[in-house]
């Protein structure tokens, strides 16, 4: 018979809620995702699942996002139990533990002409899952996560994400490694700043690019104002001199989408 677990005082309910800190994450190599969609598109990717906990009373299957529960152990929980656990409201009754994967530079394709997104410290886990989404709308060949501060399996991140955490192509890298990276496979690197006076839409997107966003609270390290390839900067005809960075990252990437597939040379 099935595991069924009905006390939020059970140790593996108590590890699942361990596992919505970034320490606990680190140390164990596992994190959890909630929400049918999440775990299916987790489970498609080919991450190991370590353990399904179900509440039978609120899921229901999705035959647009399948799950395999054959595939690994799978716990029956009290809606009181699910509800300790679940991150969210509307998460669908499942929950999935779930191995990490590293996410390393040498891991990413050989591409002719890629386009990348970069993002430096990167604090604000909901801007880190908007950007992936942004970028799997796009069809950008991979994110570069430089020097995070939040890590790309916080549970906001995943929300946020719709899933896409788990389909984009991913690097979580140091700065200088990046840079020489970038150099070698001959990338061209647009930072986002305040500071620029090129606009976005005067950049050549149609060569190897990369996109850099800098952080929400102090933009980009001085470190990148030097390295990057070019500055450019989203005009602003408001009040305001900024955007929130996630959308400044689409208005960018969608330019640079629409360069390439008009084949336009700046």
């Amino acid at each position: 018979m099935p595991l069924h677990i009905s006390s939020t005082n059970n140790p593996r309910i108590k590890n699942l809620i361990a596992l919505q800190k970034a320490k606990e994450r680190k140390l164990q190599n596992r994190f959890i995702a909630e929400g049918v969609r999440e775990v299916s598109l987790a489970q498609s990717a080919g991450f190991k699942i370590i353990a399904f906990y179900i509440c039978e009373s609120i899921y229901r299957q999705d035959l647009d996002y399948p799950i395999d529960f054959d595939q690994a152990e799978s716990i029956s929980l009290d809606a009181p139990v699910y509800s300790k656990i679940a991150y969210r409201d509307g998460s669908g009754g499942v929950v999935a533990e779930i191995e990490a994967k590293p996410h390393l530079l040498a891991a990413l394709s050989e591409i002719a002409n890629p386009l990348y997104l970069l993002l430096d410290r990167i604090e604000k886990p909901g801007n880190i899952g908007a950007m992936l989404r942004t970028a799997d709308a796009a069809g950008i060949d991979a994110v570069i996560l430089s020097d995070p501060i939040t890590d790309i399996y916080n549970p906001n991140v995943i929300r946020s994400s719709l899933g896409t955490v788990f389909t984009m192509p991913i690097a979580v890298v140091e700065r200088t490694e990046l840079i020489r990276w970038l150099s070698h496979r001959k990338v061209a690197s647009y930072a986002a700043s305040l500071q620029a006076t090129k606009a976005y839409f005067d950049v050549d997107f149609s060569r190897p690019s990369a996109i850099l966003m800098g952080s929400e609270s102090a933009g980009l390290s001085q470190d990148w104002e030097n390295d990057c390839t070019d500055r450019i900067i989203i005009p602003m005809r408001g009040k305001i001199d900024s955007m929130n960075v996630s959308n400044s990252a689409a208005v960018i990437i969608f330019e640079a989408i629409r360069q390439r597939s008009r084949g336009k040379s700046v």
